[in-house]
């Protein structure tokens, strides 16, 4: 196989371009909903759809651009490898984080108060969380060697060195239950400051992904947000903001945001 090929390893009747229109919300709706029914059946398309759609939001957030109003247009080029590809994407993301990270104490102060992270001006900060968390879901699940910085074979030391670096007590909830299992973490820039990330794992391979991160105000509302076939169910507890994504069904990972909830010292009883 040629791995300089673009359309290598794509299920038969799609290529690049046609994934690319998929993206964009270019195709009608029966065609659609056949993308939709290959991409179940191959991870390889699946994750390549996940990485533009983890682009897209990321370069949206970082430029401000409305999410529906007009459409990113992604341009595919059939020369470059897919190597050089996606380390272009991994430095747009790597880039635009660095400069949220760098900024976000100053933008408030430089524009009136009138700036809120990632959700532009005037946005909802704990909307811009949720999808930082999505992104964070959309880069790093599909990797199978490196998904995380530190294994849960050393689960003792990863909670310490987040807890140290959020500069707050973190825990771990178990999602045995669930027939999920930890993978690991890695620490990931936030909106004002460092964030971590858990994933887990269950034994097809699915995975779930739990981040966490200051908050500058305190809320108690419990929501969803969705991006294609992902969701992510966001709530704040004690000035810190938790999301839970995945691309499994609505009420399944309701149940276990719940539980995660709880777990953590929140009160999800009041989102019944």
């Amino acid at each position: 196989m040629n791995n300089d090929d673009p359309d290598s390893g794509l299920p038969e009747g799609l290529d690049l371009r046609a994934l690319s229109a998929f993206v964009d919300g270019e195709l009608p709706a029966g065609q659609r909903a056949a993308v939709e029914a290959q991409l179940a059946q191959h991870s390889q398309a699946a994750a390549q759809v996940a990485a533009w759609r983890a682009q897209k939001s990321a370069l949206q957030a970082m430029c401000g651009a409305p999410e529906h109003d007009e459409p990113v247009f992604i341009v595919v080029r059939p020369s470059p490898p897919w190597w050089r590809r996606a380390g272009l994407a991994a430095c747009w993301l790597a880039a635009g984080a660095g400069l949220a990270l760098a900024l976000g104490p100053l933008a408030p102060r430089l524009t009136g108060g009138a700036w809120d992270g990632l959700s532009g001006f005037g946005g909802n900060p704990v909307a811009s969380f949720a999808r930082r968390a999505d992104i964070a879901y959309a880069v790093y699940t599909p990797e199978r060697r490196h998904p995380v910085e530190i294994a849960a074979s050393e689960e003792e030391h990863l909670i310490n060195w987040l807890s140290k670096r959020l500069n707050r007590p973190l825990s771990v909830p178990s999602l045995q239950e669930y027939g999920y299992s930890l993978v690991g973490g890695r620490l990931l820039p936030g909106e004002a400051g460092p964030a971590a990330q858990f994933m887990y794992e269950n034994r097809s391979g699915a995975r779930l992904t739990l981040y966490i991160t200051g908050i500058s105000r305190d809320e108690t509302a419990f929501r969803l947000f969705r991006d294609g076939n992902r969701r992510t169910f966001y709530w704040v507890s004690d000035r810190m903001g938790y999301a839970l994504s995945g691309p499994i069904a609505e009420g399944k990972l309701r149940s276990i945001a719940i539980e995660v909830c709880g777990a953590l010292g929140g009160k999800p009883e009041s989102w019944q």
